[in-house]
């Protein structure tokens, strides 16, 4: 790294460097940089930018005054703070730490407190003191600026990791009996229309595609919502592109779709399904219109429909995030989904080097939101909870 050369340079002159040599040797390197030279070499040698300004000044003759031979003897200058203020580092750390994260142990800490402020809090303790000294201070005992990262998950399930583990064990056993596993979400609603999409696209130089400034909802074309459907075990998926709401209805249909158009030509000795989803949306493992819309596909299609749900707050390690949904979002990265039939191609055309096919179609009909199950209905649905977790795990026949 350049900062990292820099230093080391610095280094092993320095011994032989007194004050005025030293600030014309820093003064000449940031010019040497050019633009962003002085921040850059104020921040990699902890040195003051005015006197950077200064050594530029001298080097380029606009300073005569300094080119005498006078040096500051050993030990002059500004003493640090802490020769006054004893107790300044203490004082400081008083102020952060309430709004420190993390473990105060750990070598790289952080503060959420503003530099200004943190100089206003010890001038208000009787402390003269600069953002910039505070800003030194503070890289000094390694605090960075740091943004907040997704690692919450909420409150841990009991038997999340067993859950797991039961899915897991699953999926293995119906993929050695070439019984269908597929994995089943609703991705991420997009508006339909010339709007930006986020990423980048290769374009003539100068020549960006122009899309709308603001992201109004165009209530003629609305939104998008893309149901996916994902065969773990022939890498492949389904994707009904609807234009209502995502509803257990939908979700259904979408199954029911995939089953038709790819599941039964690629088992066709199929006896039973297992599909693996989340525990909220549309696709909840408590969704009564969920499993009364299950129970209407398997008298359909004669298939025992088995289905494990991930714990909450746990969606990410459901295989269709990772093995569908994200090269779909790479595939139309930078292009405006302008209509319907574009996300619909975009879909269908997204492939990866390990050969994911994928096979997409719109689904127009408007499925109706708030559809409520009693529980006269409920009992009608032939469903058995499995022995571990029947919340979570269940099965679904036709009834005889």
């Amino acid at each position: 790294m350049v900062e990292h050369k820099i230093k080391q340079d610095f280094d092993r002159i320095a011994p032989f460097l007194d004050e005025k040599t030293s600030r014309l040797y820093v003064a000449n390197l940031a010019l040497s940089i050019g633009r962003g030279g002085k921040v850059l070499v104020s921040k990699t040698l902890n040195v003051s930018r005015v006197r950077i300004n200064n050594g530029i000044k001298e080097l380029l003759g606009k300073n005569p005054s300094s080119t005498d031979d006078k040096q500051r003897r050993p030990g002059g200058g500004r003493k640090p703070i802490d020769t006054h203020h004893p107790d300044i580092k203490e004082q400081i750390e008083n102020i952060i730490s309430p709004y420190t994260r993390g473990d105060p142990m750990n070598p790289l800490r952080w503060c959420s407190k503003s530099l200004r402020k943190i100089a206003a809090a010890m001038k208000d303790k009787g402390y003269s003191i600069s953002h910039v000294s505070i800003e030194k201070y503070l890289l000094e005992n390694n605090y960075s600026l740091q943004s907040n990262r997704k690692t919450d998950e909420g409150s841990s399930e009991e038997d999340r990791d067993k859950q797991f583990e039961y899915i897991n064990s699953k999926a293995k056993l119906f993929m050695s009996e070439n019984e269908p596993v597929i994995s089943v979400d609703c991705k991420k609603k997009e508006l339909i229309g010339n709007y930006k999409n986020a990423g980048q696209e290769w374009e003539k130089c100068g020549m960006p595609q122009d899309v709308k400034v603001y992201d109004f909802i165009d209530k003629k074309l609305g939104k998008a919502v893309p149901y996916g459907a994902y065969d773990i075990a022939q890498n492949k998926g389904w994707v009904s592109v609807g234009v209502s709401s995502d509803t257990a209805e939908f979700a259904v249909n979408t199954i029911r779709t995939w089953w038709q158009q790819m599941g039964k030509e690629t088992y066709p000795e199929a006896t039973k399904l297992l599909i693996t989803a989340d525990s909220g949306g549309s696709n909840s493992a408590t969704g009564r219109l969920w499993k009364r819309e299950l129970q209407s596909f398997a008298i359909e299609s004669g298939l025992e429909i088995n289905v494990c749900h991930y714990p909450p707050g746990t969606s990410k390690w459901n295989k269709i995030e990772h093995r569908l949904f994200s090269f779909i979002t790479k595939n139309w990265r930078g292009k405006p989904l302008i209509s319907l039939e574009t996300i619909v191609n975009l879909i269908a055309n997204t492939t990866t080097e390990k050969g994911l096919e994928v096979r997409a179609m719109k689904d127009t009909k408007i499925y109706q939101k708030g559809i409520k199950i009693s529980d006269k209905e409920m009992k009608k649905i032939n469903l058995k909870q499995d022995d571990f977790r029947g919340k979570w795990n269940y099965v679904i026949t036709r009834q005889m």
